[in-house]
């Protein structure tokens, strides 16, 4: 026996709210397999349902496309801080700079390698880390380092900044969206499942398949087990084989 399946995601119980309240509206109130009640509670529902879809999508999509162009900006400044540092390990391992000049970064004087650029995290702590300290090196007299300068590097890291704001603002109103949506998911599941209640009980004296065939036109869902399928398919070929 074939067991109904209420819709897991938010497309599929739009899906179903608007099936049964096409049926709603093609069909005469006494001919309809529920209630006039639920008819007018769904109806209601479904346009407050279908704009927290709309504008969750919209969100999201926005957050998406902006993630983009938010990646290049990422990658640039990693770029550059990256260089910034190589340059000046470079500079020190051919004596034009002191290994102390590590310090005003905030390195061992000792640690040739390079700081992990791997998260935005990263990013912001060395990108500041990089400005102030040459900043402090510059007023101290020392020899500023170059290709890339600071001042390009500063460029890039508030280009960085700006984004990276820009980016995690477009984030809250996604995640203040999808609890938006999320928060209407228990009142959509109980108004479908009392509509298709109501369909089966109209329908609860017909046979099984026919009483299955009726509630589907009105978004009902059936699952059969794979043993159920299994069995079907068997049927079928045999149907095949004798006709």
């Amino acid at each position: 026996m074939p067991y109904r399946r209420l819709p897991n995601t938010d497309n599929a119980r739009l899906r179903a709210l608007q099936t049964a309240l096409s049926k709603g509206k093609e069909i005469p109130p006494f001919k309809l397999a529920f209630t006039q009640k639920s008819f007018q509670k769904a109806r209601a529902f479904l346009t407050r349902f279908e704009k927290a879809i709309i504008l969750h999508k919209q969100a999201q999509s926005r957050q998406v496309e902006n993630n983009k162009e938010y990646q290049k900006v990422l990658k640039k400044v990693r770029l550059f801080i990256s260089h910034f540092i190589q340059v000046m390990n470079m500079a020190i391992a051919r004596a034009e700079l002191s290994s102390s000049a590590r310090n005003a970064f905030g390195m061992n004087e000792n640690d040739k390698a390079l700081p992990l650029l791997i998260s935005e995290k990263d990013i912001i702590h060395w990108g500041e880390k990089l400005i102030d300290g040459e900043s402090v090196r510059i007023l101290q007299g020392q020899t500023p380092i170059t290709n890339p300068t600071i001042a390009v590097v500063k460029v890039r890291y508030e280009q960085f900044l700006e984004a990276h704001r820009f980016q995690q603002i477009l984030k809250k109103k996604n995640s203040f969206a999808l609890e938006e949506l999320s928060a209407f998911r228990n009142e959509t599941n109980e108004i479908i499942l009392n509509i298709w209640n109501e369909v089966e009980s109209s329908y609860k004296d017909l046979p099984d398949n026919l009483k299955r065939e009726r509630a589907k036109e009105y978004g009902l869902v059936y699952i059969y087990r794979k043993n159920e399928k299994d069995q079907m398919t068997f049927l079928d070929s045999g149907q095949k084989e004798t006709g």
